[in-house]
């Protein structure tokens, strides 16, 4: 007989085309119902809180009085909560976002009980091929999600293993049609009847047991009370199925004594049998650039930052930096970084990236100010540190502000060496800019800010403090106008449309039309990108770009500006009128020691429903591109083969190969390569006739939360028909990625450390006698410079350095980004009796053998490890 698993849930968006504040009145209204079933009937066994314990916080600001009500309820196993904190996205959110998510959310239920013991996404738009590695990191060994899968991935069962380039396995139930086809089930027979037939045919066909599931939840829909009623009609309709009340851990045990599962492997993004949107990752791209910032600054600064100062004797805020992670995890939930959301919930969003924002910056400054004024010398001169935040000595080029009431100045060391620098900038600035009580007191003498430029090596995971000491000499500026750019690597000539011209000295290749803008009406909505049928395409290859060139002994820099003159709407588009433009401005630095051209695009948009991309062709004809995903790295051919039968087979989305990265995307050959690093946009496509072109999606403007019979997407609206003006991103915006050249392949080169380096700079603390919120002196004594561990061997990435969240101790993850196994050694410059390989839920699996402070592990290809010390 066949057993019909009906799971009680609720699926629930905090916020879509309805704010958090509405969902949330609903929330109190429907959280009484579920208590009230689960107290009162003892029919009604379980209810699946959605997977996120975000709702239980939302719940309690409002009804702190009913913790134990909940409490007590998940003890007994009725209310089923966690493991997740929100309802992650999987394809543009970080690693470390992804795993903080079910470390805050593990937590969270360890106030009330256990967790749900389930990686629970199940409306998440794709699934990264990463994912069982991550689930096991927290002892999870089952997966439920819905979008993504189809028979080419190996199976056309429902029912499977998904399995990670190291060896990472999950048990998967799908849902094939949705976590919504058990909502508000009708008592009306007929109606049940038809409902039925048509899901369990579906059912039935992907099961590998005699066992189905039923999902009985909707979108922020109450309990449904008259379930008993509807389950006595479905026992009278179908007197060959057994139905009754249960939880998704139920059928994973009848699953998983099937021996003969099939085992599928990378990642799901097709959009056959449900739409995984594959080119939303550049709706709202403002508010998708504020995400990229903001995890590069928590994961790559303030961690290792706030690990150093812990070690030197400072306090490791965790409350405020779980604070942090919270706010952004809010953000990371599928609709609300999918940006498929009304305008007032878009704003909601933005500006919780920017209190986060805000709360990283002052508290990076903060730590930075505790190690600097804490430093134990006897020159009290003005200082500036540097600070190295990655596990080797780095040599770079820093360019930063010093504030001084010095008419000229030199720069000292520790040891008392000079160190050399040029002054770009300098200005004068108001006293009370800096601290109001200096002028309070009557004191209005300028303080001079100089923007000044150094290379130096920084010691690793560490700081250098320069000492700046009066000078009678005249400072020097070496900044001059050139022509053209000559580097170490690179000698680089402007087009006049502004365009690159970049030859590589060390592979001996020329790389021209570098950054070509391509414009392109955009008919789709916040789910998808829709072209113009026929469209012809506008470039940049006929402006007039202003160009100006500038060199020091450090570093070049091009800025150029032009206007992209295109049509004003879609039916100007249609009309080929051009009457509306972009104004485009692109900044770029060139170091003269790396191979690095860094990329700062300002744009002002005066147009609507309108795609903008920047072009960099590599002039690499190639199969695949190699990008990278959560700890690792992905091949994805650069045509999807289903291109050709989508249409015959009735797929729910064309199958374009439009993709996210996370902070890379390169074509190569096994000699040579191109790579785009980003700290802003994470969508692209390889293009070109010979697919040689990496295509960065700049942004894109539409005006419409979802809409119908879109050209790569036809059929019903996805969301609803809601207009969103704010979508169509007028006004300003500032992407920021680099352009690198290399030898050998993206792989072999292993971009992603170059990537790392990129998303990691040096960052920079000038302590003056004067600061406007006053610290008393701290007790602690700091050195003027330190380095807190390095990597004895190239290879890994360091994906953060942070304290644990329950011990006394230092958790490093890092990850091997590359397809070939590499030992990797790490020497900590501080006594050390002890170090654990960990899972990434911070619990210690073996102990690793320590000799002199350094430890030893080895890392498969695309495999994160964690180490406690």
């Amino acid at each position: 007989m066949k057993k019909v698993h009906i799971v009680p849930h609720m699926h629930w968006d905090r916020e879509w085309y309805f704010s958090t504040e509405e969902s949330r009145i609903l929330l109190v209204n429907n959280m009484e119902e579920i208590m009230e079933m689960l107290e009162t009937n003892p029919d009604y066994p379980h209810y699946v809180l959605d997977g996120q314990t975000s709702i239980l916080e939302d719940y309690f600001a409002v009804k702190p009085e009913n913790k134990e009500r909940v409490k007590k309820l998940v003890q007994e196993g009725k209310l089923i909560i966690g493991p997740w904190y929100t309802q992650t996205d999987e394809m543009v959110v970080g690693g470390e976002s992804i795993v903080r998510n079910l470390l805050y959310g593990i937590k969270d239920c360890e106030e009330f009980g256990s967790h749900m013991q389930i990686g629970y996404l199940p409306d998440s738009f794709g699934q990264s091929s990463q994912m069982p590695q991550i689930l096991n990191g927290f002892d999870i060994t089952y997966s439920i999600f819905w979008r993504g899968t189809t028979e080419r991935h190996g199976t056309d069962k429902t029912e499977f293993y998904w399995e990670t380039d190291e060896g990472s396995k999950v048990l998967v139930q799908l849902f094939p049609l949705g976590y919504a086809i058990g909502k508000y089930l009708p008592e009306d027979e007929q109606k049940l009847q038809e409902r039925m037939d048509k899901y369990f045919k579906v059912l039935d066909h992907g099961a590998t047991t005699e066992n189905i599931v039923l999902p009985n939840g909707h979108d922020q829909m109450p309990i449904q009370k008259n379930i008993f009623t509807v389950m006595d009609k479905l026992k009278t309709l179908y007197p060959d199925r057994e139905f009754f009340l249960s939880k998704y851990e139920n059928i994973f045990a009848e699953i998983k004594k099937n021996q003969h599962l099939p085992t599928l492997h990378g990642e799901f993004i097709d959009g056959k049998y449900a739409r995984v949107h594959r080119s939303i990752f550049s709706t709202r791209m403002d508010i998708k650039a504020a995400n990229v910032k903001i995890e590069n600054k928590i994961t790559n600064i303030l961690e290792p930052l706030a690990s150093i100062a812990y070690c030197l004797g400072f306090e490791y805020h965790h409350g405020l930096i779980e604070l942090i992670w919270k706010h952004i995890m809010k953000n990371h939930a599928h609709d609300s970084i999918g940006c498929c959301c009304s305008d007032k919930v878009h704003q909601e969003i933005y500006n919780r990236f920017f209190l986060a924002e805000e709360m990283v910056d002052q508290l990076i400054s903060f730590y930075k100010r505790k190690i600097v004024d804490s430093m134990d010398t006897d020159l009290s001169n003005d200082r500036l540190s540097a600070f190295n935040l990655l596990p080797y000595e780095r040599e770079e080029v820093v360019t930063t502000n010093v504030i001084t009431k010095l008419k000229s100045f030199k720069l000292m060391d520790e040891v008392s060496n000079e160190v050399e620098f040029d002054v770009i900038d300098s200005e004068i600035m108001d006293p009370g800019l800096i601290d109001r009580q200096i002028v309070h007191y009557g004191n209005y003498d300028p303080f001079f800010k100089y923007t000044i430029q150094l290379k130096d090596r920084i010691p690793a995971l560490g700081y250098k403090t320069y000492f700046i000491v009066e000078n009678d000499e005249e400072m020097k500026n070496s900044v001059s106008s050139k022509n053209q750019v000559e580097t170490d690597f690179y000698e680089i000539t402007v087009n006049s449309n502004g365009t690159l011209n970049i030859y590589d000295k060390h592979v001996n290749k020329l790389f021209s039309d570098i950054l070509l803008l391509e414009n392109g009406g955009d008919d789709g909505d916040e789910y998808d990108y829709s072209p113009l049928r026929d469209e012809t395409l506008i470039y940049s290859d006929k402006v007039k770009a202003d160009i100006e060139i500038k060199q020091s002994q450090y570093e070049a820099k091009i800025d150029i500006q032009y206007t992209l003159e295109i049509p004003e709407n879609l039916d100007k588009r249609k009309e080929q009128i051009v009457d509306g433009s972009v104004d485009v401005h692109i900044i770029l630095t060139i170091p003269n020691h790396k191979p690095i051209i860094e990329v700062r695009i300002e744009l002002d948009n005066h147009a609507k429903d309108h795609r903008l991309r920047a072009l960099i062709p590599t002039g690499i004809a190639s199969a695949f591109s190699v990008s990278d995903n959560q700890f690792g790295h992905i091949k994805r051919d650069v045509y999807d083969s289903a291109m050709d039968i989508w249409e015959q087979e009735d797929w729910d989305e064309r199958p374009d190969s439009i993709f996210p990265m996370l902070s890379f995307v390169g074509l190569s050959t096994e000699a040579y390569g191109m790579s785009v690093l980003t700290n802003s946009t994470r969508e692209y496509e390889i293009v070109g006739e010979d697919y040689d072109t990496i295509a960065i999606t700049l942004f894109r403007g539409v005006g419409v939360l979802g809409k119908e019979e879109l050209l790569r997407r036809p059929g019903r609206p996805s969301g609803i028909k809601l207009l969103t003006p704010d979508s169509q991103m007028l006004g300003k915006l500032t992407l920021e990625f680099a352009i690198v050249t290399h030898q050998l392949s993206t792989i072999t080169a292993n971009v992603a450390r170059m990537a790392k380096e990129y998303v990691t700079p040096v960052s920079l603390y000038n302590k003056i006698p004067y600061n406007a919120m006053k610290l008393n002196r701290a007790e602690v004594k700091t050195p003027a410079r330190f380095s807190f561990l390095k990597e004895l061997q190239p290879g890994s990435v360091l994906s953060t350095l942070k304290k644990s969240e329950k011990d006394d101790q230092f958790v490093m993850r890092f990850y091997n980004p590359t397809d070939k196994d590499q030992n990797v050694s790490f020497e900590i410059y501080r006594s050390i009796q002890q170090a654990y390989a960990a899972k990434l839920n911070e619990k210690p699996i073996e102990a690793l053998n320590v000799e002199e402070n350094s430890f030893q592990v080895s890392v498969k290809g695309n495999q994160v490890k964690t180490i406690l010390f």
